[in-house]
């Protein structure tokens, strides 16, 4: 599990494709203290494994499905990604749960200096998920753990600090870039256990009637999701 907080700015050394298949290595100095094989780091929201490092990078496979969900594949080298270990037990929860699994991805549309912030507008690639954007609601890109300032038909759009900016590879991005995009796991969870009273437990099942649900209010927080 992760937070959504940069620990620092990666460098991408090299890729190796296969169809599509591939292996990263990553430049990295801060997340390979005390790194060991197996352990888990974000590279721009994606939960990866490292399966070899040295005392200035680390490599990690990225399979298929990975592949053709994130903006993975359209890196190359001498580009920056945020990177994140997994948070440690005794850590600060200073954002929000983030699992590190993409539910698709989002191109930025707009880029407007707004006082000391800068307003990032994204469009969303799949319909399926605007119904997680929920405005003052928590939203990851490219792995960082963010607030929708708005929600609307079709898009998005958050606001960015100057620390934010300059201590992420988002401080690069343009219009026509595309970003990682996980949703919070929290509206995930609920919507599924409320489709799951209905007998529907697909991910292509937004239409159907809460009403054929068995769940109530009453259950959902006695059990603590509301």
């Amino acid at each position: 599990m992760f937070t959504g907080l940069i620990e620092e700015i990666g460098t991408m050394q090299s890729l190796s494709k296969r169809g599509e298949a591939m292996v990263l290595r990553i430049k990295a100095s801060k997340v390979l203290a005390g790194i060991t094989l197996g352990d888990s780091i974000a590279v721009n929201g994606v939960c990866l494994t490292a399966t070899s490092f040295d005392n200035s990078s680390f490599c990690a496979d990225v399979m298929p499905q990975t592949f053709r969900h994130t903006n993975l594949k359209d890196l190359s080298p001498g580009q920056p990604v945020n990177l994140e270990r997994a948070m440690a037990g005794n850590g600060r929860f200073g954002g929000h749960i983030v699992q590190g699994h993409v539910d698709g991805t989002a191109v930025i549309t707009r880029r407007t200096p707004d006082a000391n912030a800068i307003v990032f507008e994204f469009r969303v690639e799949g319909s399926e998920l605007e119904r997680y954007m929920i405005p003052k609601g928590s939203i990851t890109i490219d792995g960082i753990s963010l607030t929708l300032i708005q929600a609307y038909e079709g898009g998005f759009a958050v606001s960015i600090i100057p620390h934010t900016l300059a201590q992420t590879a988002l401080e690069k991005k343009q219009p026509g870039d595309t970003v990682n995009i996980e949703c919070d796991i929290v509206g995930k969870y609920v919507e599924h256990l409320l489709r799951y009273g209905s007998g529907s437990r697909g991910h292509n099942t937004a239409n159907t009637s809460a009403k054929s649900s068995t769940m109530s209010a009453a259950f959902l927080a006695e059990n603590g999701f509301i």
